[in-house]
């Protein structure tokens, strides 16, 4: 059971009676029935690539994991209609690869592609690298399958883009991080497969020039801007330092970078010229010191990576404090400011590795500790690091979790900056649909005293 019991970070670790694997919706459903008739705690789990804790058991917990590994059929792909259904525990990759076998296209691509599962990223309202364009995994998902905490069967799996009968269902379920029931299948959308993938790294002095080449991009390109990274210079020294392989794409080191996407469903070379007539104003304006364009799919990847690796490549620097924020896209520049003055007066010898998805407000602002150091004392304190970087991000009429989850790693901090009435509201929904607590108990809420059948 051991691989079951321990988060991806390795920062958690849990107790469980068992693991159990079904195959079918049938079997979660006799699964929950029965736990609900013994109240016993189910974890439920996917790829177990979350970070913030919330796909593990607690210590000393007399519960099951659920896994949904074996649930991995594609059921159904309607091109017509732009959808593909699959069973939660489906690869994110395997999705892709499908889409793109019936000539459409599933946006939603993390990192992890290759060992999340479907069930966890709607699970936790994944985000990933397209929300610019196509919007987080709740845009993404048209309907569900859930098994609720009774081990009552929902289905909900309609590939409608309009259906005004009630309560949303589906959104109650989606980023609930299985505290409510276990998400088992999903209608997701497809989209057209675009034709053309350019990217582009360009050089800027500081965020708030990145915000003004995003308006600028945004003012020129429209709905074909399909990425727009901020990356700093510390977080690329840590790739090219940790991940075999990895290149410079600027030949001079700068301050700050922005990897840009650009697509088009038709024409490389319309995609191209677009790109090149945003850059060339960027340069003309001041905005970017430097750019350059992949000159192929293999470096359009190869820039992708520098990106994608730069958690791994802090995690092999040391310990991390990690900060998974959003803050308006307006705010940012302010917000960074803010944040690393803050830092380097209050925790002089710490290194903040600031990157994220610049074009949606979702910044990941992580801290490592000194060149050399294994980063115990950074962990010693992390609670005044967050607090720094959370009251911040609260001043900037922000979010403390933009993709992550709250898990158990921000569960106690949601509270503080959370209001009464939202947390009533959100107790009350647990109380009604998880009425004795079995459902990934400690999760996203703190534990209240246990009911019974």
């Amino acid at each position: 059971m051991a691989p079951f019991l321990v988060d991806w970070r390795k920062l958690w670790r849990g107790d469980a009676l068992g693991v159990v694997q079904p195959t079918t919706t049938a079997e979660v459903a006799a699964l929950l029935r029965w736990a609900h008739e013994t109240a016993t705690p189910v974890t439920p789990q996917g790829g177990n690539t979350g970070l913030s804790g919330g796909s593990v058991p607690g210590p000393g917990d007399a519960g099951l994991v659920l896994s949904l590994a074996r649930m991995n059929r594609i059921r159904a792909v309607d091109p017509v209609n732009n959808t593909i259904t699959v069973d939660a525990g489906c690869l994110l990759a395997k999705v892709q690869g499908e889409a793109e076998a019936a000539g459409r296209f599933f946006p939603l691509s993390l990192a992890a592609e290759g060992s999340c599962t479907i069930g966890g990223n709607l699970a936790t309202n994944a985000g990933g690298t397209g929300v610019l364009r196509y919007g987080n995994a709740r845009d993404l998902c048209l309907g569900l399958e859930v098994v609720t905490a009774r081990g009552e069967i929902w289905d909900g799996l309609r590939g409608l883009r309009k259906d005004n009968t009630g309560y949303d269902l589906r959104d109650l379920f989606i980023g609930s991080e299985g505290t409510l029931g276990v998400i088992t299948g999903a209608v997701l959308k497809l989209h057209p497969a675009p034709a053309a993938r350019v990217a582009a790294f360009a050089a800027v002095a500081t965020p708030h020039q990145a915000l003004g080449l995003l308006q600028l991009a945004q003012n020129r390109l429209g709905p074909a801007l399909t990425g727009f990274e901020l990356i700093s210079s510390l977080c690329l020294q840590l790739v090219l330092r940790h991940v075999p392989g990895a290149r410079p794409a600027l030949e001079a080191e700068a301050p700050w970078c922005v990897l840009i996407e650009v697509t088009d469903l038709l024409d490389e070379a319309r995609a191209l010229d677009a790109l090149e007539d945003v850059l060339g104003r960027a340069l003309e304006d001041g905005l970017v010191s430097d750019a350059a364009i992949a000159a192929s799919i293999a470096q359009t990847k190869a820039f992708w990576a520098l990106r994608e690796n730069v958690s791994e490549a802090q995690g092999a620097e040391g310990k991390t404090v990690k900060h998974d924020v959003s803050v308006p896209i307006s705010s940012i520049g302010g917000f960074l400011d803010g944040a690393l003055a803050a830092l380097a007066r209050l925790h002089p010898d710490v290194r903040p590795v600031v990157f994220g998805h610049l074009g949606d407000g979702n910044i990941h602002f992580n801290v490592s500790p000194a060149a050399g150091d294994a980063g115990e004392s950074l962990l010693a304190r992390q609670g005044p690091i967050n607090r720094i970087v959370h009251d911040l991000v609260a001043a900037h009429g922000g979010s403390i979790s933009a993709e992550h989850g709250l898990g158990v790693l921000r569960r106690d901090e949601a509270e503080h900056y959370k209001t009464p009435i939202e947390m009533g509201l959100m107790r009350a929904i647990k109380r009604a649909l998880d009425p004795i607590g079995i459902m990934n108990p400690g999760k996203l809420l703190r534990l209240e005293p246990p009911a019974r059948p």
